[in-house]
């Protein structure tokens, strides 16, 4: 029979789809999308400066006679535009440096030197300059800087032609310019911080779903692993000796592993819920098949969900620790709820000093309880008690339900 050629494209909704060029493609807008705002941002910054400068060289351009001005301006104006877009434009906070005192210096020489050559055609520069000051020097400071340079050009303006309009007129648009230069590129900057901001949320979600992934895999699969190895290796045993008991334990195992992999799915989707009451039978069956002696003295009421699930996944660690690192022969697990609070408490004999020493610091599994359970604002506790067994406590508060009578009442 013969073979049939892969088709070099699929076909989706009527459209070709390569799916090397579908994957490149997202690549490269993956890249473009957080890059866009900020590339705007710094785009219009860059246009609108630039549009001031050439404004202010097509002014001078039209009052000189001759080029030798027009090109000693575009000498002034090439190294400013430069200043303004390259050093105080930076998306990096300005810093009160020795080398940003001395870029404004060089930009206020820019601004004033030639005003004595070029006078009226050069008034409307001095606007850059105060901009500068308001990203450069301390606030207080800035604003009276800024104050200074308007009614410099003021007076300039009345040394140049006297009239009081033209004086008002290049006042009010230094003041214009120099809160436009400021507010662009604070804007600019303000864009990219926020950017990078969002970045940073986003690597620290990934980072806390990558966790909380570890976490649940750890909590549920640790249990369930080692659940299924003791009771696959009790039923080794059994073989030959009872084989229904060894079926009833080869039934439990595939339960454990039915229900592993529901866990893991949970996992995947981001949720999961645990009931108390079965994870207690579970721990009840697994003791039993490790011939641990189990007593249980479960008294709780109503809880909610979360809380409900963060004590069935203690009591999921606390049994995979007996199991792990002891040689326990009884086992007693409590439950209380009281006065607002519920706790867990499971203990077990056969612990050694050194095994105890390490658990609060030790492996993942206290770590991660430990997280779940300050996340309910409860507490988590594990050492040997002074009897020498070990004890593993967590609390947590849990929030008294409102009754029909008081929510009847708040809605009536």
């Amino acid at each position: 029979m013969g073979s049939v050629p892969a088709p070099a494209r699929l076909r989706v909704n009527g459209m070709n789809a390569d799916p090397e060029r579908a994957t490149t493609t997202e690549r490269v807008r993956r890249w473009m999308a957080p890059q866009l705002a900020p590339r705007l941002a710094k785009g219009i910054l860059i246009a609108v400066l630039s549009s001031f400068y050439l404004i202010a060289f097509l002014k001078i351009r039209f009052a000189a006679q001759d080029l030798a001005p027009l090109l000693l301006s575009a000498a002034y104006m090439i190294p400013m535009l430069a200043l303004q877009l390259f050093y105080f434009s930076r998306p990096v906070p300005m810093s009160r440096s020795p080398m940003a005192y001395l870029a404004l210096l060089v930009q206020a020489a820019l601004v004033y030197l030639p005003l004595l050559q070029f006078r009226q055609a050069w008034v409307g520069m001095p606007g850059f300059l105060a901009g500068s000051v308001l990203l450069v020097l301390p606030a207080l400071l800035a604003w009276v800087v800024f104050g200074l340079i308007a009614v410099s050009v003021a007076a300039a303006q009345w040394v140049f032609t006297g009239t009081l309009n033209d004086i008002a007129y290049v006042a009010v648009s230094t003041v214009i310019t120099g809160l436009v230069v400021y507010g662009l590129t604070r804007l600019a900057n303000l864009v990219t911080e926020l950017h990078a901001a969002q970045n940073e949320l986003a690597q620290m979600a990934v980072a806390q779903e990558r966790l909380r992934f570890a976490r649940d895999l750890h909590d549920l699969l640790g249990y369930s692993l080692s659940a299924i190895t003791l009771k696959s290796e009790l039923t080794h045993r059994l073989m030959t000796k009872d084989q229904a008991r060894a079926q009833e334990e080869l039934s439990e195992v595939l339960d454990i592993s039915r229900q592993a992999l529901a866990d893991v799915r949970s996992v995947a989707r981001g949720y999961r819920e645990l009931s108390l009451d079965n994870e207690a039978e579970a721990a009840r069956s697994v003791l039993l098949a490790a011939e641990v002696d189990v007593h249980m003295d479960l008294d709780y009421g109503e809880l909610p969900t979360r809380v409900r699930t963060v004590l069935a996944t203690v009591l999921r660690e606390g049994i995979t620790n007996v199991l792990r690192h002891s040689k326990a022969e009884q086992c007693e697990i409590t439950v209380r709820q009281a006065n607002g609070e519920v706790w867990i408490d499971i203990i077990n004999d056969g612990v050694s000093q050194a095994t105890a020493q390490r658990a609060p610091r030790g492996g993942s599994g206290i770590a991660n309880l430990s997280a779940r359970v300050a996340a309910l604002d409860g507490t988590l506790s594990a050492g040997i008690d002074a009897d020498g067994r070990f004890r593993l406590h967590a609390s947590a508060p849990v929030p008294r339900p409102r009754s029909r009578r008081a929510t009847a009442a708040k809605h009536g």
